[in-house]
Order: structure tokens, then C-alpha cells, then sequence
């Protein structure tokens, strides 16, 4: 990066949020598909969330987990898709450097809480069938309120660095930010600050929030399927695959879109193909969340019937 005298430097406090600047002809098609896509992981999420608190089937640790992902996927999908629709339609994407601290935080935010949840969704799997005649004795309202409460928490004190880090930069070459939102990536790319420590924080905290959570699941997952073989009905251990085998799935999804998205140097970044993949991870997962992980579900699916 070119050296800028201090001096001389301006920084820039408001930012100008492109989006899909190729693609301006399609915006009226932008905006239809990104309304559907948030309406549906709204209602669809909702219905998790309002079954989950209603149905007495449905109040089981497994179930309380799914209602806290819902939530994220809810949380997540507000904080950027809404911003997204309307500056397309009222063509005003500038934005402040404060609000679009506060939109990264909470993309980042919600993220990590999500990293999170799936690993104790792994986790409650791994009881289930590791060791189901203790399932409820550890997996008591007290114990998945704590560790429900730990995912929030973590994920939400996680991504402080980053909401520092895009406040106190300096954005001095163009405050063009070439995004459809305010992405850590895109920032650290238009940044003329140094953003070598930063970089060097996403990668450790992608190890611990990130990796770590990844490591914890496959383990968990390694256990489960050791414990599944070892059944002798062929129908047992169908159910047993058929229970976490949809939930593996969204993991390798949710995990490979973001760890390929941030676990990289900012020299190898292509902003474009990472904008694609952000809005696969924006639109595509919060709708698939629920519906390939819960909806498949035999409880699940006698509640909505109901």
C-alpha cells in the first residue's frame, strides 16, 4: 500500500456503499428478490420460534437450541437485509462511519453467535446418543439456559475489535466502499491505516470462534457416528443418521462460506467473488437453517400439522 502523508491526509467519515455496480440494470430484480428472500427467513424462522414456545412436544433441549439459531437467523437477516433493500430503492447508499461500525458489529456479532450455537447443537446430539439414559439429567434447563447464554455473550464480546477497528482507521484513498454492505473485508481493503494487527485478531479469534467450534463439532460427530455403528438395528441407526445428518449439512455450509470469506489475507482477496459468496451466506442460510435442519423433523412436523 502506497505511503500517504499524514499531513496532507483527509479521512472519510460518511461511505458510499456500491453494491452491485454492474449490475445496475437489475436493481428493480434486486429488490424484489432480496425482499422475498428476508420475508421468507422472517415467517419461516418466526414459525421455529412461536412452536418452540407454544408446544409442549417441542420443548426439549434440542428444540431450544434451534429457537435461539432461528433467532440469530432473524437478528442476522434484519440488521443488513432491510438497510440493503431500501438503499437500493431510495439510491442513497452512503452511510456513516458510526452506523456502519455499528452494521459490521452486528453481522460479526450474530455470526459468531451462530458458530457457536451449532456447536452446541453438536454437543446435544453427541448426549443424545452417546449417553441418552442421562440426556435430560445433563441436558437440564439450567445447563442449556447457561450455555445458550455463554453462545451470546461470547459472540457479542468477540467482534469488539473490529467495530474499534472501523472507527479508528482512516479511509483516505476513496470512500467508495466496494460492498452491499459494510463487510471487515472491503473496509480493510479501502483502509490506507495499517491493518496488519486487526488482520493478525481475525485470524486468532477465527481460530478460537471459528476453527475451535469447527474442531468441537467434527469430534462431536466422530463419537456420534463411532456410537451409531455400533447399533444393531438397521432402522436405529437410520433414525440416529437421519437426526444429524441435517444439521452436518448446515455446519459445512455455514462454516465454509464464512471461514472462506475471513480466514484469508487481504492480498488474496477478490471483493466481487466475496460478495457473492456474502450473499449466499446472507440470504441462503438463514432460509436454510430452518428448513433443512428442523423442518425434516418428525416432532416438528406434528406440531405444524396440528
Amino acid at each position: 500500500m502506497p505511503h500517504i502523508d499524514a499531513e496532507n491526509r483527509t479521512c472519510a467519515k460518511v461511505l458510499l456503499v456500491l453494491g452491485f455496480k454492474y449490475y445496475c440494470a437489475y436493481e428493480f430484480l434486486f429488490i424484489i428478490l432480496f425482499s422475498v428472500a428476508y420475508l421468507q427467513v422472517i415467517m419461516v424462522n418466526m414459525l421455529i420460534v412461536t412452536l418452540g414456545c407454544f408446544c409442549h412436544q417441542l420443548q426439549k433441549p434440542m428444540f431450544f437450541f434451534l429457537m435461539n439459531l432461528s433467532v440469530a437467523d432473524i437478528c442476522f437477516s434484519s440488521w443488513i437485509m432491510p438497510w440493503m433493500i431500501t438503499s437500493i430503492f431510495l439510491k442513497n447508499r452512503s452511510i456513516s462511519l458510526t452506523a456502519c461500525a455499528m452494521q459490521m458489529y452486528g453481522f460479526l456479532a450474530f455470526t459468531s453467535s451462530e458458530f457457536l450455537l451449532l456447536s452446541a447443537m453438536a454437543y446435544d446430539r453427541y448426549v443424545a446418543i452417546c449417553n441418552p439414559l442421562h440426556y435430560y439429567l445433563i441436558m437440564n434447563r439450567r445447563f442449556c439456559a447457561g450455555f445458550a447464554a455463554g453462545c451470546w455473550l461470547l459472540g457479542f464480546a468477540d467482534t469488539f475489535p473490529h467495530a474499534w477497528f472501523t472507527l479508528r482507521a482512516c479511509y483516505c484513498s476513496s470512500n467508495r466502499l466496494n460492498h452491499f454492505f459494510c463487510d471487515l473485508t472491503a473496509l480493510m481493503k479501502m483502509s490506507c491505516s495499517e491493518t496488519y494487527s486487526i488482520e493478525r485478531i481475525t485470524y486468532v479469534e477465527g481460530a478460537f470462534l471459528g476453527v475451535g467450534p469447527f474442531v468441537l463439532t467434527v469430534t462431536s460427530y466422530v463419537f456420534i457416528i463411532n456410537t451409531v455403528l455400533k447399533i444393531q438395528s438397521t432402522e436405529g441407526r437410520a433414525k440416529a443418521f437421519s437426526t444429524c445428518s441435517s444439521h452436518l449439512m448446515i455446519v459445512v455450509i455455514f462454516y465454509g462460506t464464512t471461514l472462506s470469506m475471513y480466514m484469508r489475507p487481504t492480498s488474496t482477496f477478490s471483493l466481487e467473488v466475496n460478495k457473492m459468496i456474502t450473499l449466499i451466506y446472507v440470504m441462503i442460510i438463514p432460509m436454510l437453517n430452518p428448513v433443512v435442519y428442523s423442518l425434516r423433523n418428525r416432532e416438528l412436523n406434528r406440531a405444524l400439522k396440528m
